[in-house]
């Protein structure tokens, strides 16, 4: 904490998370919370209004608008009126604040700070769309959007080719058909997941299947908010000791030294270099 400013006062930062659809998943603690704020930090200010007004609770503290492109020029604002003792909530437009929305620099200008962090738990996206997926739910990973460009995206989704967890996204709308045919294109189209599309709302839809049928079905239109929950990969088995030997050994008949020939060709597969060499020297 060397450097940190002491803190002068009993602040909080109280991160709370609002329906991602329905209102009545909001809890209790976020109608008080929104009561008794001394600042509301709001993705929106507009749909915090119409949440408040939905909950019938009047917003009792400062209202200021905390989105991305602000979000920085904020901090040193809002971490002041921490250190003068004031509560401040953040709430974003749906869901849990910093998954995907602003919150991660405030949560980690205020632990720089050293100031109190503190959550009210509720409604989340990820969590909701693994839980209907029909998919793995023992080990999981969120990563965020997928690249816009379809060159980065199906390089994104060759890195999850063999991943041993499940995964979760989200996309928008209007890219989800492109992004679920790179999908199909890269990991294949029998790999199974799943859509979910306005979760816990009116028109909510979780489609499920492999990703060339979900591509299909996507490409006629989809509208409203998307995760996809995407299965598990297989373990990609690398090239067998045998073929890296026999690999070596050409290299060394086209004139190269055995020591460095097993060295590269070791680098490449992934495998030790010492194990390459003394099966490359013993005849494989």
């Amino acid at each position: 904490m060397n450097g940190v400013r002491p803190v002068s006062g009993s602040g909080r930062l109280v991160l709370a998370a609002t329906p991602l659809g329905d209102i009545g998943d909001a809890s209790p603690r976020l109608v008080a919370a929104l009561a008794s704020a001394d600042v509301v930090a709001a993705e929106d200010t507009r749909r915090l209004r119409s949440l408040a007004a939905a909950l019938d609770v009047q917003v009792g503290g400062r209202v200021i608008s905390f989105y991305d492109q602000v979000e920085t020029s904020r901090l040193p604002g809002l971490v002041d009126a921490l250190h003068a003792g004031q509560t401040v909530l953040l709430v974003t437009d749906a869901g849990m604040p910093s998954v995907s929305d602003p919150g991660y620099r405030l949560v980690a200008a205020c632990v720089e700070e050293g100031l109190t962090v503190t959550c009210l738990p509720g409604p989340s996206a990820v969590t909701t769309a693994l839980a209907v997926s029909g998919l793995p739910s023992d080990r999981f990973c969120f990563d965020g959007f997928p690249p816009r460009k379809s060159g980065e995206r199906q390089r994104w989704f060759g890195a999850l080719l063999a991943e041993p967890r499940t995964v979760v996204f989200f996309e928008s709308p209007h890219r989800l058909a492109a992004t679920l045919a790179d999908a199909a294109e890269v990991l294949g189209a029998d790999r199974r997941a799943a859509v979910c599309r306005e979760l816990t709302k009116t028109y909510e839809e979780v489609r499920r299947g492999g990703l060339g049928e979900l591509a299909e079905w996507a490409a006629e239109g989809v509208k409203g908010e998307i995760t996809v929950v995407l299965a598990p990969g297989a373990p990609v088995e690398g090239p067998s000791m045998e073929s890296l030997v026999a690999e070596v050994k050409q290299r060394v008949a086209d004139g190269e030294r055995m020591k460095s020939a097993a060295a590269e060709v070791a680098a490449a597969a992934g495998v030790s270099k010492k194990a390459l060499y003394d099966a490359a020297v013993s005849g494989g």
